[in-house]
């Protein structure tokens, strides 16, 4: 895009890539496109009699109201409604001008609800919750293939359904799969049987985005230590993210193989840079601990892993260009969840490039490191 975009930014002559954008799912999904023997166990919104909404989980009330989490600026509203999700969030034509109006070219699109389908305990109960969202979410991208790329869920509670849903996936046309940074029924991102997943992955030429949120059942860090949201929120993004960093990078996961391209969302980066340089002393001081590990960490991360920035974190990401990685950093505007910038996502990004003196980084963050993550050249 050349020019201004509506909200008064200065859009330069690059492809403007959301790296890490979401839609909320509407009523559709479970209500058309779940396969009619699991519509009451999958994901799902349930309006009860007083007019409460809570989200359904494998059939079971979380007893939570999602709504105020996945809508600008209305956290805190208890009334907020899933009515109330905004157009570009579900309906694809909106989105695309939603993207046109804020300046935007490209979006990575990742579940909103079905961030929370490792919640969904039973196997058979994830899977159909899984075809559920991916076949709503190839019908959503297929709107604009040009321009919106889908992110898939993989259902982990089932490995051997997992791997054939990946490669329904990629036969659908969608551009990467996401799980949690946690257990799956306590499967290990490093473990043995995961293995098929990354080989799945990898065959597919599909981008992995490990993307957490709060509000999950799944045991984390933050659900075995706090139950206030604001000690929830600030540990579940950046602790889970740096356990699984630590996981796929140290049990060698990615020298297995080498051409998955993997993100780690939505925790911002100011832990990247000290977190890799402890991994690398690990790997010299305790290698023999982890014997598949054969490169330094730091390395497997320049060549495969990438890192999602927000606006404002202008001397942490002056600082990971200063060793080397300025290229594993991508950018998401989180629209529509609640704490996301909208409208001026772009304008606000501007004001940190414009405080660093790193020329070609703002092409690189918001075009080049986005089409090696998704591999492609649009």
């Amino acid at each position: 895009m050349t020019g201004t975009n509506a909200t008064g930014a200065d859009v330069a002559d690059i492809v403007v890539w959301d790296a890490d954008a979401h839609i909320c799912e509407p009523p559709k999904v479970w209500e058309e496109y779940a396969d009619p023997a699991f519509r009451e166990l999958v994901l799902q919104v349930h309006k009860h009699a007083n007019g409460r909404e809570t989200l359904f989980c494998g059939g079971v009330d979380s007893g939570t109201n999602v709504a105020p989490a996945c809508i600008p600026g209305a956290y805190g509203n208890p009334q907020a409604s899933w009515d109330e999700i905004l157009p570009g969030s579900h309906d694809p034509h909106a989105r695309l001008e939603v993207m046109d109006a804020e300046g935007l070219d490209r979006a990575v699109l990742f579940p909103s609800l079905w961030l929370l389908s490792g919640d969904v305990v039973e196997p058979a109960a994830a899977v159909a919750s899984a075809r559920a969202y991916n076949r709503w979410m190839a019908d959503f991208v297929s709107a604009d293939r040009s321009r919106l790329f889908g992110i898939g869920v993989c259902p982990l509670q089932d490995v051997d359904a997992a791997v054939a849903e990946i490669e329904a996936m990629a036969e659908a046309g969608l551009s990467g799969i996401t799980f949690r940074p946690e257990r799956y029924n306590g499967l290990e991102l490093f473990s043995d049987e995961m293995d098929r997943v990354w080989s799945a992955a990898e065959h597919a030429n599909l981008s992995v985005g490990i993307h957490g949120s709060f509000g999950s059942k799944m045991p984390s860090f933050a659900r075995t230590r706090y139950s206030n949201q604001f000690y929830v929120h600030m540990v579940c993004h950046p602790f889970e993210q740096m356990a699984a960093a630590m996981e796929i990078l140290a049990s060698g996961v990615l020298d297995k193989h080498p051409k998955l391209r993997v993100g780690f969302f939505e925790s911002g980066l100011g832990w990247l840079p000290y977190w890799l340089d402890r991994l690398d002393d690990h790997k010299h001081s305790m290698g023999h601990l982890v014997p598949s590990l054969k490169r330094d960490p730091t390395e497997i991360w320049s060549a495969q892993c990438f890192v999602t920035m927000e606006a404002g974190e202008g001397d942490a990401l002056a600082q990971l260009v200063d060793i080397g990685l300025g290229h594993t950093v991508v950018w998401g505007s989180d629209y529509p969840h609640y704490d996301c910038t909208f409208p001026g996502a772009i304008v606000e990004l501007e004001e940190t490039f414009n405080t660093l003196d790193r020329p070609g980084l703002r092409t690189a963050v918001l075009q080049d490191n986005a089409r090696r993550w998704m591999d492609t050249s649009s």
